[in-house]
């Protein structure tokens, strides 16, 4: 390759990037972002359908190439391609297709950018369907909300998918993480060298300056995928217990649910006459956001670090949240809001902050404190950069170093390969 040639990079995505309906195709669209102000030559593929909300990477110069699973179309096209660095956006992309990548680019750096640890959301959910099954309190969640790192681990570690998606993270180069309290819980339970993670949390370009007044602004306001579980089990407790409790005391208050892909049962939640008002897919998220005066996001589970919250600051919006919805997101910074355990807890918060204007404003200073202590692209994203040319440089040494991830490869990679095989001479038979 010419040593003025630009970085080829190839990004395999489980879906298309809809920034604009999850946290995932956010930071996905901020990481483009980041390589594209390198000058690097971005290819997106996805095995997946367009989704309604899509966005257009061509109109940003990123060429947008479909691929098959179970194809061996993808090694001719891989292997034409030539990438410096594939990355794959989900674990299962890397299961998939990391064994052709390795056969066909061996000296591609791979990357996994994982979001959030499946593993350890599902095992939450897990967790969570135990405690209603068992226990008819409603209000109270706190032992589900202070579980200790070695109680993480080991609600995690007889899964299947935390082995599927730890065996991953060692198979690949180099893992963007964007959970500290992940990072954690990966090197010290699971043994992860840290050398195969770098934490990325969301970046923001540009801080805000101005915002709506707390006198222009009114009632609740709660926002996330319909699709994605832990935002569908906050409406549910919201309907049941939390917005009860609040409209009680605001009588007049309105709650404002905006969501992609509004499923029928989110539809028929509906109810003005209760102030709950399902409203589907916002055009523009942070307009919402910025007209209203509180934002609820009261998660009983969950992984990563969640884009709603990180927008109710950018828009100058205080937030009632959990201990699961602020998990890693605040470090040692005061939270722009209320964090608490109980639906009596969170209502109380809510009340009470969206009626003190000086509470009001100190919550929304907090949440500027907090976008430019930890979510600047100036800061992150050169730091991610330089992190994939360090891995590139010494690519050959991080391999020797991580034996554990040659080994995984080798038997996975074979077993998938011979059943990616199968699978495609099986597709080639007529059907009667």
């Amino acid at each position: 390759m010419s040593p003025t040639a630009a970085t080829k990079v190839l990004i395999i995505g489980y879906v298309w990037p809809e920034p604009r309906s999850s946290a995932a195709g956010g930071h996905m669209m901020q990481i483009l972002q980041t390589f594209l102000e390198q000058g690097w030559d971005i290819t997106f593929s996805s095995p997946a359908n367009e989704g309604e909300h899509k966005e257009n990477l061509a109109a940003l110069g990123i060429r947008e190439c479909p691929i098959e699973l179970n194809n061996s179309s993808f090694d001719r096209f891989v292997a034409e391609l030539a990438p410096d660095i594939v990355l794959f956006d989900q674990f299962m992309m890397e299961e998939q297709f990391g064994w052709r990548v390795e056969q066909h680019c061996p000296n591609a750096l791979r990357v996994l950018e994982t979001s959030d640890l499946q593993s350890l959301r599902h095992a939450r959910h897990d967790r969570l369907k135990q405690r209603l099954k068992d226990s008819t309190d409603s209000d109270d969640f706190s032992a589900l909300f202070a579980p200790a790192l070695r109680e993480e681990f080991e609600n995690m570690a007889e899964t299947d998918l935390a082995k599927r998606e730890i065996a991953a993270i060692y198979r690949c180069d180099l893992n963007l993480m964007i959970s500290e309290f992940e990072i954690q819980l990966l090197v010290e339970h699971f043994k992860l060298p840290p050398a195969l993670l770098h934490w990325c949390p969301l970046m923001l370009e540009q801080m805000p300056e101005r915002f709506v007044p707390y006198e222009e602004r009114a009632h609740f306001l709660s926002i996330g995928n319909f699709r994605h579980a832990p935002n569908w089990d906050a409406v549910l407790w919201m309907k049941n217990s939390l917005w009860p409790l609040i409209r009680q005391q605001l009588p007049g208050a309105q709650l404002h649910l905006y969501g992609a892909y509004t499923p029928p049962k989110a539809a028929a939640l509906h109810n003005p006459g209760q102030g709950f008002h399902i409203m589907n897919w916002a055009e523009d998220a942070l307009q919402v956001m910025s007209a209203a005066r509180i934002c609820l996001a009261p998660l009983r589970f969950g992984a990563g670090i969640k884009g709603k919250l990180v927008d109710a600051m950018l828009c100058g919006t205080p937030s009632i949240t959990t201990p699961v919805g602020a998990e890693a997101m605040h470090a040692d910074e005061p939270w722009p809001g209320a964090i608490a355990q109980s639906a009596t807890a969170l209502a109380a918060a809510a009340v009470s902050l969206y009626q003190d204007p000086a509470a009001w404003h100190q919550a929304q200073q907090r949440g500027q404190q907090l976008l430019a202590a930890r979510y600047r692209q100036p800061v992150h994203g050169p730091a991610l950069i330089q992190r994939l040319a360090e891995c590139r440089a010494n690519l050959a040494q991080l391999r020797r170093d991580n034996f554990t991830g040659a080994m995984l490869r080798h038997h996975h990679h074979k077993s998938t390969q011979y059943m990616a095989q199968w699978i495609e001479a099986k597709n080639r038979i007529p059907t009667q």
